[in-house]
């Protein structure tokens, strides 16, 4: 996403000369107008959708009464719910499986398949402390007074059942700021509990696979949740953990069998591949042009994909894509000019809308800031803090998967990093080795690699390179030049030295940038080398 991006030259380190030339990847993260909404998006100014509401599992809350909550206070704004009612529909939600006593249980492979692209209540979970929450709703942001229709998922109670349901709005926001339209008020009267928040859940068409399940449970009561897998077939991990729930406690815990987790990457000489969904214009890309991107990445035989942020309906759109294509995710919290304040709004909401997606079986990885240190966005002890906020924060969704953040090595060198290097999984670090000017593309692959050593020594830890490419039109910086078959030189060696820990940078061609210092910025699309 929006960054600046220098590669440190291995220099560094040696007494020889290092690159300073600034690399800057991406627009203005949190500017409306570039985040506005589009005809793909959930909420759609002045445009009426009525959306159908389905029934789920009962949940723990008591509804509240229907006002929002918004920022700026006054005035007050209104709304007018429309509901309507259907049966049930069969969606790859996890599977509840209880054990009522000790010892070993089998789950038997459960397939359900989704004939078309399917929205229903769906569900995440957070552990919060005795008091009254204001949780879920949908987050909006306005620069002019407007008015919404929205979908968003509430509870509804019949009787004595109390079932989860989605509902649409038409929300009047008379002011610029950020909104959320229709939260659920909970209060929770014990110390500490896990309490269900109903979120809008979309399935695209495909086959989806919860896979048998040999556990051994050592008390009763156990509630255990099957995840599916996505529609196209990935290999399973020998060892899945799935969330707990005992009717008798109020905290959750987990069932792990014991054996080591996999590593990133593909094991072969490909990998990853960074993807912004934006137009040449810089506006937001449809949910259609989105699939087609994903579809062509997976052709090219990538895994993965690299998604800076949360903007233009990333997690959505993209997680969508990716599921049906079978791409696995790294995803991010961004930090740009606004600085490391987890309570600041550009964080806030990033957060709340990685917490409201919540599709961990997607995410290979969690990258907490893009070169936030270089560029002075973060100190060590605020990007260390960070970091822990975001883990917590989505920890008490159910994210259990590896954390990093990624910076260019003269950061990495240049600062005490250790008390960041104590709080990631893995160590992560941006190397372009067009940016050294003594680096022929041909030598590409081995000034990356030497990049990667350096920061796994500094923290000594696994690593990977999360950003690594070559343009295709640009200034000569000393000996590297741009050029399309320069470009391939570069691609082609980073890819046989150290293809199975880089993302390559990037998808597509980013004509909306400025040209920069280089007039290299719009001419880092290097998806059609590897066939996309």
């Amino acid at each position: 996403m929006k960054a600046t991006i220098v590669a440190a030259a291995a220099a560094v380190l040696t007494g020889g000369v290092s690159a300073g030339h600034n690399h800057r990847h991406a627009h203005d993260l949190f500017k409306a107008v570039k985040r506005g909404y589009n005809e793909s998006e959930v909420c759609v100014p002045g445009c009426t959708t009525i959306y159908t509401t389905v029934t789920g599992e009962p949940t723990l809350y008591t509804p509240p009464a229907p006002p929002s909550t918004y920022v700026p206070v006054e005035p007050t704004p209104t709304y007018v719910p429309v509901t309507t009612y259907e049966g049930p529909i069969t969606v790859p939600t996890p599977i509840a499986q209880t054990c009522p006593t000790p010892g070993t249980y089998t789950f038997p492979a459960t397939t359900v398949v989704v004939t078309e692209t399917t929205t229903v209540c769906g569900a995440s979970t957070t552990l919060v402390p005795s008091g009254t929450h204001t949780l879920g709703g949908v987050t909006t942001v306005v620069e002019t007074a407007t008015t919404i229709v929205c979908p968003y998922a509430t509870t509804k109670t019949e009787g004595n059942v109390v079932t989860s349901v989605i509902e649409t709005t038409t929300y009047v926001c008379p002011t610029p700021g950020t909104y959320t339209i229709a939260p659920i008020t909970t209060v929770v009267t014990v110390e500490e509990t896990v309490v269900v928040v109903p979120v809008v859940t979309s399935y695209s068409p495909g086959t989806y696979t919860a896979p048998a399940v040999v556990t051994t449970i050592t008390e009763t009561n156990v509630v255990i949740y099957c995840p599916f897998t996505s529609p196209t077939p990935v290999p399973v991990a020998p060892t899945e953990t799935y969330a707990v729930q005992k009717p008798s406690k109020t905290k959750s815990k987990s069932v792990t069998k014991p054996t080591q987790p996999p590593k990133l990457g593909s094991g072969g000489d490909q990998w990853a591949i960074t993807y912004t969904p934006y137009t040449e214009g810089g506006e937001c890309k449809s949910a259609g042009a989105v699939m087609q991107d994903i579809r062509k990445i997976k052709n090219a035989g990538f895994s993965t994909v690299r998604v800076y942020s949360t903007d233009c309906d990333t997690l959505p759109n993209v997680g969508a894509a990716c599921r049906a294509a079978g791409v696995k995710m790294i995803i991010g919290v961004f930090i740009g000019e606004v600085g490391c304040d987890n309570g600041s709004p550009d964080v806030a909401e990033q957060v709340a809308a990685i917490k409201s997606w919540a599709q961990w079986d997607l995410v290979e990885l969690l990258v907490v800031g893009n070169e936030a240190l270089f560029n002075g966005f973060c100190t060590v002890p605020q990007l260390a803090q960070l970091i822990t906020h975001v883990k917590s924060e989505l920890g008490s969704v159910g994210y259990r998967g590896p954390c990093t953040t990624t910076d260019v090595v003269s950061a990495w060198v240049g600062m005490n990093v250790q008390p960041i290097c104590a709080l990631i999984d893995v160590v992560g670090t941006n190397a372009h080795a067009y940016f050294n000017d003594h680096t022929l593309p041909q030598a590409a692959g081995e000034f990356v690699a030497g990049q990667l050593k350096i920061v796994e020594q500094v923290c000594g830890k696994e690593g990977y390179v999360m950003e690594s490419g070559w343009p295709s039109a640009g200034n000569c910086i000393g000996k590297a030049c741009a050029g399309y078959q320069q470009q391939a030189a570069a691609i082609t060696s980073i890819k046989k030295a150290v293809g199975h820990k880089v993302v390559f940078f990037s998808f597509g061609d980013d004509h909306w940038k400025k040209p920069g210092d280089c007039q290299c910025e719009q001419h880092w699309g290097c998806g059609q080398l590897f066939g996309a």
